[in-house]
């Protein structure tokens, strides 16, 4: 397992230092404004690992091609409403969204811009509700500066501790990783179980 997980490694780390991979970096931080949930940190971290010297610049580069997928993300709610968001994400989400604006207003902007929470449905949402788009640029600039911008800082500043960290520990942290996957798999099964219960309940139930 350790070897091919080595392997892999090794792989991200060739590919990391490919101009392609720079590339790919810009269009997975733009799409993840927009439709996409892939977040670009597990690609713009190794890369600035192996070249904490440009750190910084793939932060901003990061930082620069999310907002930039943000103001898409704002003008297309803008203009097709809440059926578009509706097709990238559940009915659920789109409400806990709601009731966030509703109580922060702007500043759920920024802080989904910081945290790991889905931004693409604050981006289309905030188009929905017609939000300023000056004041949304502003929050989206500065969020995803503190979480692009400044993780490019961090890994400039101690990139080679980072790096040697995970090389002396990369058999625990593969293996934590590998429970970590399992675990997130183990946790998707249940839900859709539990769904799939509940919602043959609701029609056993209506009938």
């Amino acid at each position: 397992m350790f070897e091919i997980l080595h392997e892999l490694s090794n792989w991200i780390r060739e590919f990391a230092e490919t101009d392609w991979a720079i590339l790919i970096l810009f269009i997975t931080a733009f799409l993840e404004s927009t439709i996409s949930p892939i977040p670009p940190d597990p690609l713009l971290i190794p890369m600035a690992i192996i070249k904490p010297s440009s750190a910084i610049w793939l932060g901003a580069l990061c930082t620069l091609a999310s907002v930039l997928g943000a103001v898409l993300g704002h003008r297309l709610g803008s203009q097709f409403g809440r059926p578009l968001l509706g097709k990238f994400v559940s009915e659920s989400r789109i409400q806990s969204g709601e009731s966030l604006f509703d109580k922060y207003g702007i500043w759920a902007v920024l802080v989904a811009a910081v945290t790991p929470i889905p931004y693409k449905v604050f981006t289309i949402l905030a188009g929905v509700l017609k939000l300023d788009m000056k004041r949304f640029l502003i929050a989206s600039i500065i969020g995803r500066g503190m979480r692009f911008l400044s993780l490019g800082v961090v890994i400039f500043l101690f990139g080679e501790d980072v790096q040697n960290f995970v090389e002396e520990q990369f058999e625990t942290l593969a293996l934590l990783a590998g429970v970590g996957v399992v675990a997130s798999v183990l946790f998707v099964l249940i839900l859709v179980k539990w769904k799939t219960k509940r919602g043959s309940r609701k029609k056993q139930s209506n009938a």
